[in-house]
Parts: C-alpha cells; sequence; structure tokens
C-alpha cells in the first residue's frame, strides 16, 4: 500500500453519501466512476450500494452473482461489515454490493440501521462513497447525516431540481432533530409554525431562527454544525442548450432559504454511450476515458478532493487501471 493509503485508511475515512431527489439522475453512475478515478488516484476507496430497495452498482460495474452482500451484515450472518467488502479488478476499488438484499431491508429496524451506520464509519478506507436510494424516505437522509460531507446530484430539469431542494430540506431538518431531544424538536416546531404556519413545511429556516431566540447557546452550536457541513452539487446530463449556470443558482438559492452553503462542482455532459456502457455492464470511464463527459469526472474528482488543475489533466490523460 502507498504513502497516502497508509496515511488515510489508519484514520477516520473520507465518507461522501451520493444522493438525489428522484431516480435517473445518475448517482451510480457518479459513485462508480468517481470510485474508478479515486482508486486510480492512488486511493483505497470502497463502494457501498445503500440503495437499499433497488441496488444496482454490481450490474453496472459487471459483477452478476456477488457471493456477499450487505443484508448478511444486517441478519448476522457475518461478524463484521468488514467481511462483506467484495474486491473489484481495479486496484484500490472495493464493493459491499446490495445484490443479495432480501426484499425487506429497506424497511429494517431503527437499531439495525445504527448498527449498520456505526460499522460504516469505522472501516479503514481512505473514502468511501455511498450510492443512496432516491428521496427523503428517513434511511437515505440518516445516511446523509452520518458524514458532514455529501454529494447531491441532479439533472437540469424543473421535477429534479425542485425534489433536490427537498431532499436538502429535509436532511437540514433532520439534522435539527438529530442535535435537539425530540420533545425539545417538537416544542421548537410548535413555536416557529405558531410565527409562522409555513416555517417547518416551506421554510425550515425558521426552526434555527426560533431556537436562536430561545435558546442563543444552543441555537449558535446548531448553527455551527449546519455550517460544517461540507455539502457538494452535480448537475448531471447537461445538454448544450441547458444553462450552465443551473448549478451556481441551485447553490444560491438553498443558501438564502436554509442558510447551508452548497459546494457546485460542476456539470456533467450527456452522453449517449453512458446507456451503452450501463448495458454492457462496464464502467464508463474505463471505456470513453478522453470523452468530454469523462473530463467532466475528473473536475467532478477534483472538487471532492480539492486537487490541483494539473493533477486533473494529468488523471485525465491517463488511460492505465
Amino acid at each position: 500500500m502507498n504513502s497516502i493509503n497508509q496515511s488515510r485508511s489508519e484514520c477516520t475515512p473520507f465518507i461522501w453519501p451520493i444522493g438525489g431527489g428522484k431516480g435517473g439522475t445518475g448517482k451510480s453512475f457518479l459513485t462508480i466512476n468517481i470510485g474508478i478515478l479515486l482508486a486510480r488516484q492512488g486511493y483505497k476507496t470502497l463502494l457501498i450500494d445503500a440503495d437499499l430497495g433497488t441496488p444496482n452498482l454490481h450490474t453496472i460495474i459487471g459483477l452478476p452473482n456477488p457471493k456477499t452482500s450487505l443484508s448478511d451484515f444486517v441478519n448476522k450472518t457475518v461478524s463484521t461489515l468488514e467481511e462483506t467488502v467484495l474486491e473489484m479488478p481495479v486496484h484500490n476499488l472495493f464493493l459491499i454490493s446490495g445484490a443479495r438484499n432480501k426484499l425487506d431491508i429497506a424497511n429494517f429496524a431503527h437499531e439495525q440501521k445504527m448498527k449498520m451506520l456505526r460499522a460504516i464509519s469505522r472501516l479503514h478506507y481512505d473514502y468511501i462513497l455511498l450510492d443512496l436510494g432516491a428521496g427523503t424516505a428517513f434511511n437515505t437522509i440518516d445516511f446523509f447525516t452520518l458524514s458532514d460531507s455529501g454529494i447531491f446530484v441532479c439533472i437540469p430539469e424543473p421535477t429534479s431540481i425542485e425534489n433536490i431542494y427537498r431532499l436538502i430540506r429535509s436532511v437540514y431538518i433532520r439534522k435539527i432533530r438529530q442535535v435537539l431531544q425530540i420533545n425539545c424538536f417538537r416544542n421548537l416546531a410548535g413555536q416557529a409554525e405558531a410565527q409562522n404556519r409555513d416555517a417547518v413545511i416551506q421554510h425550515p429556516e425558521y426552526l434555527l431562527t426560533t431556537l436562536k431566540q430561545i435558546d442563543p447557546e444552543q441555537g449558535g452550536n446548531i448553527e455551527k454544525i449546519l455550517q460544517a457541513f461540507q455539502f457538494k452539487l452535480v448537475v448531471n446530463q447537461v445538454r448544450k442548450r441547458d444553462n450552465p449556470r443551473t448549478g451556481t443558482l441551485i447553490c444560491k438559492i438553498i443558501e438564502k432559504h436554509l442558510g447551508m452553503r452548497i459546494q457546485f462542482i460542476g456539470n456533467v455532459g450527456f452522453d449517449d454511450r453512458v446507456h451503452e456502457t450501463v448495458c454492457m455492464k462496464s464502467p464508463y470511464i474505463l471505456k470513453y476515458a478522453h470523452s468530454q463527459t469523462a473530463l467532466d469526472l475528473h473536475g467532478v474528482l477534483q472538487g471532492i478532493t480539492g486537487g490541483t488543475n494539473r493533477q486533473t489533466a494529468a488523471l485525465a490523460a491517463s488511460t492505465s487501471i
């Protein structure tokens, strides 16, 4: 293992949940291809298919019959989550699949979920990418709050933009709920709604405003926690006719209404060949390493790692696995 892996994998991993407000935005596409780029850069990278109800990472990466899955850990078939990890053909890349998950795993008990979240945070990898299910279910939201980092993915369509805002808003409210005791949260929500009936549903930022008025110290602490989030936004499947500033505009709206700073890290261009590679069960970045969409993915990687332009250019020129 190289020096990068030795320094990072012995410490707390960088955990990046990847989610979107609706299906078809390209969460799995982004997870697999960014994971490959991280692995090729020398980082020990784990992909976890946390789309509990409809997992598909194993199919896209070309692994039709994984021997283990997340269910084996949840159902105590194995004693540690590490035992479910599968090594991928790409050096430094690993996978925890959901292929063998039981149908009821999407509704597993709270205790099982907390056990899984704790186990993920203890794994020894440089980067852990969580491919989450679509929507705003509690399981999806709780995976997001596992880390101060996270990547939201949308496409440049009104429905997708609206849904990504709802997802981010749900993460915002869920985090406040986790920090506060449940009774305290209900009391706060009631007071906020008394001031404005749309406070919780349409304007959750009023929750924080009300809390800061009631208890300035606690309100200030929660505000710091929310500001510590390092959330990123990627706009996928962007065509030439689409507004290239859509991502920037979304981030401005979120900061205005929620007070959360989200960094827009790039557009990923639409490419018909993505469909081809999914049907071939082969990751896009391995087949079309020099396409514009591949270069866009390198730009997203830079936004995640904080790499320099020189590093990104070097990666874009590389075709080795």
